[in-house]
């Protein structure tokens, strides 16, 4: 499984993706949050906040993670080396966490340049400091369980087809909707009393909770549900192949 997590690494980062991936992502949010004039603009806001970083972000990541997972299992099975990797004595799941893991720890690359941004901040509060760092951490927390949901959504989508477009607009279309697709259902007013549940279904309720600096145990089981339900998919996917 290690060497598997290692191959996958290096494919990405002996290749343009991993560093288009991560420069994609850096420079919309750089333009977002300093260059174009707006309400995500950070100097035109006049407040020490990284608000707007993690409003744009999960809409960057909800495409650029598809780009990344998209060929995860596609290219294998289109060149005929996923038959390969089976005989391997490795099993489905295993196979499944090596690049499960492979695509996190590129979405983890690919944050870290942003603590610049959180210095940035820091520096221009007055006084210096001035700035919630309580909010600011549990967001970039839930971000990066926001990252990690639509790695394993994207790896499940990737499963699904042998052709990497087919997978890119699967894995977009579900983690759109499970990011805010059920906001949408909400805000229809239609289901009564439940209509509180369907919001806590959507990604994006448990993302905003812990944007305001408190980790609930209940929007941490929420994610690794989520996580797990889709690797398991994406290994019941591989699993069909041997039927």
């Amino acid at each position: 499984m290690l060497t598997l997590y290692k191959k996958e690494i290096s494919s990405f980062l002996s290749s343009l993706i991993g560093y288009i991936v991560i420069i994609v992502f850096l420079l919309i949010n750089g333009m977002f949050l300093w260059v174009f004039q707006g309400e995500f603009n950070i100097l035109d806001f006049g407040y020490a906040s990284l608000d707007s970083l993690f409003m744009i972000a999960p809409f960057v990541l909800l495409f650029l993670i598809p780009a990344i997972t998209m060929r995860s299992f596609a290219e294998e099975k289109r060149l005929g080396t996923i038959e390969m990797i089976l005989t391997k004595p490795l099993t489905e799941f295993q196979i499944v966490m090596a690049k499960y893991l492979a695509g996190l720890t590129l979405v983890v690359f690919s944050l870290l340049p942003t603590l610049v941004y959180v210095f940035t901040v820091y520096q221009l509060g007055l006084p210096a400091g001035n700035i919630d760092m309580g909010g600011t951490w549990g967001s970039y927390i839930g971000l990066l369980f926001l990252g990690a949901a639509f790695v394993a959504i994207g790896l499940f989508s990737s499963t699904l087809s042998d052709n990497q477009i087919v997978s890119f607009i699967i894995a977009v279309f579900l983690s759109g909707f499970f990011y805010i697709g059920f906001e949408f259902i909400y805000s229809l007013d239609m289901f009564g009393s439940v209509d509180l549940f369907i919001k806590s279904l959507g990604i994006n309720a448990h993302y905003n909770a812990m944007s305001r600096g408190v980790i609930d145990t209940r929007d941490v089981i929420y994610f690794l549900s989520i996580i797990s339900l889709f690797i398991l998919l994406a290994k019941h996917s591989l699993d069909r192949r041997k039927w």
